[in-house]
């Protein structure tokens, strides 16, 4: 029989009586974090967006490029549930549950799902260097990879030292946007630098509103979040700050273009998630305003790539 200090909370369960029903497919999807994806597919659209205002564009490339980012970011997802469940943070959750510290899965298993998705992101970051012919972008790939892994992940995880707004900042904005744009026209644009920027601040900003929310959890696992380093208050002030900085470069972009002030309805969004995160007393206040922020990168990309899309004219016909 496992030790109860057994690093698998499901033997560990099972020892105290109290294990849970396995995993459902529907656990095995809310794991994926299906509200997180659009920080995969916001960077693709505005980097194939910037490569298009380039005046260069290869459906291929971009298609591999959002395969590619999806399967990173549901890999992460895994490889953080798997983590976080051995080292015991997930113990004791109030957002959405988790296979390995609710004891709904093995960690083997769920090690494994992670492994399969970063693997079949890596199949297409290859695809990508085919179909380019950039081969030095290997190297970019094999990067994504470990930090993907490394999160959590590891002997010395930077998401426990107060670096995963930094990297969610850097992977999810400028190395995904001008990624995208390198692959597709071999040159790196300053649309493609401010884009990046822009998006990757909300990505930033995501991971301090999950991390905000789960600062009580985190200090009790000595987890060293950047929310439990710098408090409360002033994580609040910061993440208003960041989901500032996209609706600025915005403004710079909408004197461009013909829909780029149609961008600024997403404030609908980003809005009521920074009220709701100057205000929140409680951890689970902060649930909404992770949704909300999700949602705000998602609409913000896809809206702003429409937007370049149709530059400064817009979708006119031309008789």
């Amino acid at each position: 029989m496992a030790s109860p200090r057994s690093g698998n909370p499901a033997k560990r369960a099972q020892h105290a009586g109290t294990a849970p029903s396995p995993a459902t497919a529907r656990d095995w999807i809310a794991a994926a974090r299906p509200r997180t994806l659009g920080m995969a597919i916001a960077p693709v659209a505005l980097g194939t967006a910037a490569a298009f205002n380039a005046e260069g564009y290869h459906l291929g490339i971009a298609l591999a490029c959002l395969l590619l980012a999806l399967c990173m970011q549901i890999g992460v997802n895994f490889a953080n549930d798997y983590s976080d469940g051995v080292r015991g943070t997930d113990a004791v959750r109030v957002g959405p549950g988790r296979l390995v510290g609710a004891g709904k899965a093995e960690p083997r298993a769920v090690r494994n799902v992670a492994i399969g998705f970063l693997a079949a992101g890596a199949l297409a970051g290859l695809a990508v260097v085919l179909i380019s012919g950039r081969w030095w972008l290997l190297a970019v790939g094999v990067v994504c990879i470990l930090a993907a892994w490394g999160y959590t992940g590891g002997k010395r995880p930077y998401g426990y030292f107060a670096l995963g707004e930094l990297m969610a900042f850097l992977f999810f904005g400028p190395v995904a946007v001008v990624g995208t744009t390198y692959a597709i026209i071999g040159r790196i644009t300053e649309d493609a630098i401010a884009l990046g920027i822009a998006i990757g601040a909300i990505s930033a900003a995501l991971m301090l509103c999950n991390n905000l929310r789960d600062i009580d959890t985190d200090r009790a696992a000595s987890k060293r979040s950047l929310a439990t380093l710098i408090g409360r208050r002033a994580s609040k002030a910061l993440y208003v700050l960041l989901m500032l900085v996209p609706f600025v470069i915005l403004f710079v972009f909408s004197y461009a273009l013909a829909y780029g002030i149609a961008v600024f309805a997403v404030l609908l969004l980003a809005g009521p998630a920074m009220v709701i995160v100057v205000l929140s007393r409680t951890s689970r206040d902060l649930i909404t305003a992770l949704g909300l922020t999700g949602l705000t990168a998602l609409l913000y990309g896809l809206g702003l790539a429409l937007a370049i899309w149709g530059g400064p004219a817009g979708f006119v016909t031309v008789p």
